[in-house]
């Protein structure tokens, strides 16, 4: 099958650090992208999940958790060191 030549744009960061973890697996970034291509299009699909970076529902409440204890630190206790924490968590040690 004939080759084309096909130009990308790519942050140059990125393109550098692809460039020398592919140099570790012994290819190049064309081989690479022809890699993924084939794998697509095999596919029919991205051959990887794409989702967003939302926290789910444990990590917002424990961000909305430490903004209450920031806002309000007279209603929560507080240790002055790890060990004061640590028997207070264990008991006597």
């Amino acid at each position: 099958m004939p080759k084309v030549s096909t130009n990308i744009t790519i942050d140059a960061d990125t393109k550098k650090k692809a460039q020398e973890l592919l140099s570790d697996f012994g290819m190049d970034l064309s081989t690479a992208v022809n890699i993924f291509l084939k794998q697509m299009v095999y596919e029919g699909a991205f051959p990887f999940t794409i989702t967003r970076e939302v926290p789910n529902a444990v990590t917002l409440a424990a961000m909305k958790e430490t903004e209450e204890m920031r806002h309000h630190p007279e209603k929560y206790k507080s240790y002055r060191d790890v060990d004061q924490m640590m028997e207070d968590i264990l008991g006597e040690v």
